[in-house]
């Protein structure tokens, strides 16, 4: 039985690497009550820290493995569905992912894995906060979290300084400020997170869900030419709703600054907008073939036959030998209880003046 996740007397910097940890909270505020998780998670930081030259010494064996296929990437905004399609997916062993254990710990993945997971599992909530997914050490999960504690440049550092939560979106979600050097860090950074990942859960084909990947279209083609892209489309009165109440809860236990939920809410509406556009920028750089955008209603209500649909439009590998999983996955799904969101005013109005791009490039309506 894990702990209580607005409980959590640390936060997850505590799996970063030392350099890493030092360059995030220079010269950041810490706001007085958050004191005490900071230097808990310092302290701890500095001891994991420790074994950093074992985990360097073993990945040196895997470095220099070519990948035998481009990623798969899981797009869209956060609170579209990208879990549940990551998680479906994921029954195909043919694809690797980054854990749940991977996003807190990436830097002790190749060395001491059992023993800091069984730890880790110990602590954990059985659920993710605001919805009802479940949450275990070595299920499939965003690798944000995990390229936040492997170096100082991810958009995801907001959940712990949230007063700069624009100026990352900037700089490290979109990449419209991020200088050559923090890119080249970043490219170098998630190549070994994905050659991590592959040698961690056994597959030959990458399958990313990463949120803030929608706004690095371009960088991922860069690094990945043949890649393949599923873009999630959600009603974006849903996802208002829903993105408000996730990053309202979960940025409580995390964050080491105070933040109204005022700002907050006003963060989240910017942050879509920035995102939309340039996603809707740069998706005609994915060569033909190798995109398909769904709506993540039509998905839920079938499922199977839009995933068997995806990997052919997509030309994947790995269908026939995973549909009884996959069925499986399906099968256990259908008890699953939903938030049920109902729009008042204020949300309709918000949406409509903030998103109506969205709204009316998508056909959604009320």
């Amino acid at each position: 039985m894990g702990m209580e996740f607005d409980k959590l007397p640390i936060t997850p910097l505590v799996g970063a690497d030392w350099k890493t940890f030092k360059a995030v909270t220079a010269n950041k505020v810490i706001d007085k009550g958050f004191r005490n998780k900071y230097y808990l998670t310092k302290m701890v930081c500095r001891m994991l820290s420790m074994y950093q030259s074992f985990e360097d010494a073993r990945y040196r064996k895997i470095a220099d493995k070519p990948l035998e296929m481009d990623p798969v990437f899981i797009l869209g905004h956060w609170r579209s569905g990208t879990t549940f399609v990551h998680n479906v997916f994921s029954c195909d062993k043919h694809f690797g992912y980054n854990t749940t254990y991977q996003t807190v710990f990436p830097n002790l993945m190749l060395w001491g894995q059992p023993f800091f997971k069984k730890n880790m599992s110990y602590f954990m909530p059985d659920k993710r906060p605001t919805d009802n997914m479940e949450l275990k050490v070595d299920l499939p999960q965003e690798e944000e979290f995990a390229l936040a504690n492997m170096m100082p440049y991810s958009y995801y550092n907001f959940w712990f300084f949230p007063k700069h939560m624009l100026e990352y979106c900037d700089r490290y979600l979109v990449f419209d400020n991020i200088t050559a050097h923090e890119l080249e860090v970043f490219k170098e950074t998630f190549l070994k997170l994905i050659k991590i990942s592959l040698w961690n859960t056994h597959g030959s084909q990458f399958l990313s869900k990463n949120p803030p990947h929608t706004g690095r279209v371009k960088t991922l083609l860069e690094m990945f030419p043949n890649a393949k892209f599923i873009y999630l489309k959600r009603n974006p009165y849903t996802v208002f709703e829903s993105t408000r109440s996730f990053f309202t809860n979960t940025i409580q236990p995390l964050r080491l600054q105070d933040i109204t939920n005022e700002q907050l809410e006003s963060n989240v509406i910017e942050v879509y907008r920035r995102l939309f556009y340039k996603y809707e920028e740069q998706k005609g750089l994915i060569p033909e073939g190798n995109l398909v955008e769904v709506k993540f209603e039509d998905f839920e209500q079938d499922a199977y036959a839009m995933t068997e649909d995806i990997y052919r439009q997509l030309n994947l590998p790995g269908f026939e030998t995973s549909k009884a999983e996959i069925e499986k996955y399906l099968g256990k799904k259908k008890g699953y209880k939903k938030n049920q969101y109902k729009y008042d005013d204020r949300t309709i109005k918000i949406v409509e003046e903030n998103w109506g791009m969205a709204l009316k490039e998508w056909g959604y309506s009320l």
